[in-house]
This record gives C-alpha cells, structure tokens and sequence, in this order.
C-alpha cells in the first residue's frame, strides 16, 4: 500500500510507504487525553505513595512530580529511591475505571488499513494495557505489547528501553515510526533515526522536553491523522500541522 499525505493534520507531501513497523504509546494516545482516563491513575499513584511511604498528600504529589520528572516514572524513583516492589503498585494504580473510553470506529479502521506491524509502547504493564485496548476494541491489531516489565523497569525516556525493543521485537528505526503524547518522549526514538508523531494535548508534562525534539509530525487526534495519511492527497492547499 503506497501511504502518501494531504489532508487534515497528515504529513504534507510525506511517503511513508518505507514504515514497517508503527509503534504507538497507550495512555493518552491510543484514546484521547480528553477523557481523562490516566488522571484516575496519577491520582491513585498519590494515594498509594501517601500510604505506602506514610507521608501526607501534599508530600506524596511532590514525590511523584519529582521522580516523574527524574526518572522516567514514578514507579522508576520509588524503585530505585525506596526499594519498592512493583507488583502491587502497578495493580493498584491500574485498578482503575475504564468506562470513560470506548471503541472507535475511525480508529478500527484506521490502524485495519495500516500495512506492516503495530506495537504498543508503553511503561505501563501489560495486563493493563489489555484491559485498555479491549475497551477501544483495538487488541487484535497489535502484534506485541512492549511494556515495563519487557523492558527490565527501565521506562521511555531512557535509550536503553528504546534500544531493547529494537533488539527484542527486531525493529529497524529506519523503517519505524513512534506515537506519543509526552513530547520528551520521542526524542531517543528520533535519535535512532525512527520518524516521530507527538499526539498533543495541553498537559504540562506531556509538553516538557520541548527543547530536546522538534516531532516530525503533530496532532491533536491519532484517528484523524491516520485516516488522513490513509486517505493520500486531499483537495485544497493540503495544509498540515506537520514540523
């Protein structure tokens, strides 16, 4: 399939058609950051530092910020800074209510049409990533979940965890492209030489690293951006929100 550019937020006059590998983020990418799904598990990663470190609110959201900013993830920090086990914090943190997303239909048909292996991701885990990509109804697209586990506690934005999966699910970065809403994220994927798309939304934190990377491609939706690389030249100037 010949993927070219031209229509709503696609990549103006691009060719994708080298992609053999479409790699996407979980939270806040495959299902819009408006649904605030992922603020139930950032205020859960609160209740259980507050609980399990016996610190007040305001302390355990300072902790949190903190490692999340040092060290890829909270769970990352508190491994490392506490010795934590990340079994029961990953179960409490995900036990979480889904029914604010739900499947859909664009972005069914969309990742349907996508040529090439898809993967998720994530530095969540993959028992919750599944639980996720079963409400959207997206699962039986992907082929693996590369999650925090899979990459030995390491998370995005280290290299290291950008380089085991390339080793691991044997990804040429030439020949991949990385979706994901934490901008700083895609930086080590960009330095592999794999094209990037930042899924924006208005979160600080997902903004922060602005400085390391400038994306390839921006939206503010990943079923309309698909839809519209899928869709080839559209009629008009073929404007993007491409960079």
């Amino acid at each position: 399939m010949q993927l070219s550019a031209g229509a709503r937020g696609a990549p103006t006059g691009a060719d994708l058609a080298h992609i053999e590998t479409w790699i996407f983020d979980l939270d806040n990418t495959l299902y819009p950051s408006s649904s605030h799904l992922f603020d139930q598990v950032s205020q859960r990663i609160g209740a259980y530092i507050a609980s399990v470190l016996d610190v007040d609110r305001t302390e355990a959201r300072r902790l949190q910020k903190s490692y999340f900013r040092e060290y890829g993830t909270t769970l990352r920090g508190l491994m490392l800074k506490h010795d934590m086990d990340p079994a029961p914090f990953l179960e409490y943190v995900h036990d979480i209510d889904l029914s604010p997303i739900g499947p859909s239909d664009a972005l069914e048909a969309a990742l349907g049409r996508l040529p090439g292996r898809k993967l998720v991701f994530t530095n969540a885990d993959a028992p919750y990533a599944e639980r996720v990509m079963a409400r959207l109804g997206i699962g039986h697209h992907f082929s693996e979940i590369y999650d925090i586990q899979a990459a030995d506690w390491v998370p995005k934005p280290f290299p290291e965890a950008y380089e085991r999966l390339t080793d691991v699910h044997a990804v040429d970065p030439a020949r991949a492209i990385l979706f994901e809403d934490i901008l700083r994220n895609l930086a080590p994927a960009a330095a592999l030489g794999m094209a990037t798309v930042w899924v924006r939304n208005e979160s600080a934190w997902a903004s922060a690293g602005s400085g390391e990377i400038t994306p390839d491609y921006v939206t503010d939706d990943l079923a309309d951006w698909l839809a519209a690389l899928l869709s080839g030249p559209a009629d008009g100037d073929g404007s993007s929100d491409s960079r």
